[in-house]
């Protein structure tokens, strides 16, 4: 009986942070996209960007959890858009470095706001903040230590 109590309540909590993620994630890219005209995918390019040494695609596509084709078409939209710039790897011909511009970050710190008031108004304002620290500590459970700051 407890084993399945155990796998319900695993299903359960594992549908309802699929559920939470599906719903806000067009909410937030909505509100970028209509407040600032830049999509989500986008400023979490940016966000991931900002304030480090050029990535590698490689390492871009981990951080923000795309496919190696999906970062590359971001990628290029975002060097259209004159927001990143992508240079060869000097070492290995077969990849290359992305680098966030000063439009770039400019676009970043104008859209942080909006982003911010988003997670405020549509996740973090609907728990307190123990719920926020409990929840923080779970998933950094799953996560590992070195993947919640």
């Amino acid at each position: 009986m407890a084993d399945t109590d155990n796998r319900r309540a695993a299903a359960n909590a594992w549908s309802a942070l699929l559920r939470v993620h599906a719903q806000l994630v067009p909410q937030l890219d909505a509100d970028l996209r209509k407040s600032v005209g830049l999509p989500l995918a986008w400023y979490d390019v940016l966000l991931e960007l900002d304030g480090v040494p050029p990535l590698r695609m490689t390492d871009l596509g981990a951080r923000v959890v795309l496919s190696r084709t999906r970062v590359s078409r971001l990628v290029t939209e975002l060097e259209t858009a004159g927001l990143v710039t992508r240079e060869a790897n000097p070492d290995d011909g077969r990849s290359a470095f992305v680098t966030i511009t000063d439009t770039g970050r400019t676009r970043l710190r104008e859209a942080a706001p909006r982003y911010l008031a988003g997670i405020e108004q549509r996740f973090a304002g609907k728990l307190d903040p123990t719920e926020l620290r409990a929840l923080t500590r779970t998933l950094g459970k799953i996560l590992g230590p070195t993947d919640i700051s």
